[in-house]
């Protein structure tokens, strides 16, 4: 199976089309890239491209497109509306298909070194690559943009770069490496030139000053349109959608007597994000992605088995069940356990779903909205891991398969058997953690479901707990084979805590 990531690099250059063109092109020179999308704004004088392919493919282009920056782009002499550090002001690598967040991280620690080795440009990580709590926030790491940080570093310790000397780079400043999840940036213009409306709009609406989750604003003055605007990045569109955000901005504009003009999506937005929001505008009754021409055209062309709406349900396990009953290792009890756990998200996703429909809800519709949400994450997630611990289980199988002819290959083969291992016992570990937490936020929702359809939210739970106990059986498995008595009794202590609170909340039950 490919390994996809996607790769966003920022570039202090939004006006000269020529450079821009260079910049694309050094990243393009690398095989097995593929350039999905570019967006340069004159006024923030930024742009965005998207990259995509194989981890190492992508990462090299990166850099490549880094060094390319340092040649063009001097922010000595630059000026614009949005804030930067670095000629390549951010790079994050993000998971799409068999890669997970953690590979990002291990990758960005590793471009981050490479920048320094190549070109002797300081970085910082942020997100899940940061090495310091504080500077998991990109504003934070930003904060005093070029300019500030150029002067503060040299005496402030606090502020100096992970990797490299204490000072930015005279010309190309610095760059900012982390992994993330799929980030929305998103812009939204009102009708008045007013940026200090836009400002307070922005204020209102991010999490750091108690907006919507997940959600980080600033407002920008767009000279050239004369109008101000609000700029948005989503890190996580399912937990708070694109249509949560529009609406709040539009009611807080209203506040200030100004309304929406228009809005703008920078770079790319998964499809996901454009069909909830679609759902919620035009009050689609069960409403299914597989309803969506694309989706089922993709299925049918990749050979899925049809829609659960064609009546055919057994047609849709199956194949799962026939891959199980396969006298192989994988997929196994791990992919069950997952399965199980998203089995129990989707049911509630129903159950939340058709609840948020009866006027004898009506009250609870807002919760019920959130559910819808939580519960269609959660489902994903988990059945992510569905092929998740297979990798995990075969990788485990590959480094026993190693050559042991000599010394240094048998201690490079218990080394690789001993990581492979490790990998193995996370993979149900962050299953079970995901199953606990649905089967007590499924005790929460029982609260406020139709009561006609109690009996599939308690099927729900017994599947949630399924996941969760078949997962820390899994765990148990492969703890006792790792040496690392640290990584074991911190695992044990996990899987104790996942146990006292199931049989807790099923005793309250």
């Amino acid at each position: 199976m490919k390994r996809l990531i996607e790769c966003v690099p920022n570039f202090s250059e939004g006006r000269d089309a020529a450079k821009i063109d260079a910049l694309v092109a050094a990243m393009q020179s690398v095989e097995g890239v593929y350039i999905l999308d570019r967006e340069s704004d004159a006024d923030h004088n930024r742009c965005v491209v998207t990259l995509a392919g194989e981890p190492e493919p992508v990462a090299e282009a990166a850099l490549r497109g880094i060094g390319k920056a340092l040649e063009l782009i001097d922010l000595t002499k630059h000026s614009g509306a949005h804030p930067r550090l670095g000629a390549t002001d951010v790079i994050p690598f993000i998971p799409v298909d068999g890669v997970t967040i953690d590979e990002c991280v291990t990758l960005a620690k590793k471009v981050g070194h490479e920048i320094w080795q190549r070109y002797h440009i300081p970085v910082y990580f942020y997100e899940a690559a940061a090495t310091r709590p504080e500077r998991a926030n990109l504003e934070s790491v930003r904060k005093g943009q070029f300019e500030g940080v150029r002067e503060e570093v040299l005496k402030n310790p606090d502020r100096a770069p992970d990797i490299g000397e204490p000072r930015l780079h005279p010309t190309a400043g610095a760059v900012i490496v982390g992994a993330r999840k799929f980030l929305i940036a998103y812009n939204i213009n009102l009708d008045t030139p007013d940026v200090d409306i836009a400002k307070k709009i922005a204020k209102s609406i991010r999490f750091s000053n108690g907006g919507l989750r997940y959600v980080k604003a600033m407002g920008v003055d767009l000279r050239a349109r004369h109008v101000a605007q609000v700029s948005i990045n989503m890190t996580d569109y399912e937990q708070t959608p694109l249509h949560r955000v529009f609406e709040m901005v539009r009611s807080e504009a209203a506040r200030y007597g100004a309304s929406i003009i228009g809005s703008e999506i920078v770079g790319l937005i998964p499809k996901r994000a454009i069909e909830m929001t679609a759902e919620f505008y035009l009050q689609f009754e069960n409403f299914s992605p597989a309803q969506v021409f694309e989706n089922r055209l993709a299925a049918a062309l990749s050979g899925a088995p049809p829609d659960s709406g064609s009546g055919k349900l057994a047609a849709i396990a199956r194949p799962f069940l026939n891959a199980v009953a396969e006298p192989t290792a994988t997929p196994g009890g791990g992919s069950v356990s997952a399965l199980a756990g998203a089995l129990a998200a989707s049911l509630a996703q129903m159950v939340a779903g058709l609840s948020r429909k009866k006027k004898s809800q009506a009250a609870y519709a807002d919760q019920l909205d959130r559910a819808i949400t939580d519960m269609r994450s959660a489902a994903a997630e988990l059945a992510d891991a569905i092929d998740r611990d297979a990798e995990s289980y075969n990788a485990v199988l590959a480094a026993f398969k190693l050559p042991k002819d000599s010394p240094e290959d048998a201690s490079r083969r218990e080394e690789a058997i001993q990581q492979a291992t490790r990998g193995a016992a996370e993979v149900p570990m962050a299953v079970a953690r995901k199953s606990l937490e649905l089967f007590e936020r499924l005790g929460q929702l029982e609260a406020i479901s139709s009561a006609s359809m109690l009996s599939d939210l308690r099927v729900a739970r017994l599947m949630a707990a399924a996941g969760a106990r078949g997962a820390l059986a899994n765990v148990a498995i492969n703890l006792d084979s790792i040496t690392d008595a640290s990584f074991v009794a911190a695992m044990r202590t996990q899987s104790q805590d996942i146990e006292s609170r199931l049989t807790a909340s099923t005793v309250r039950a």
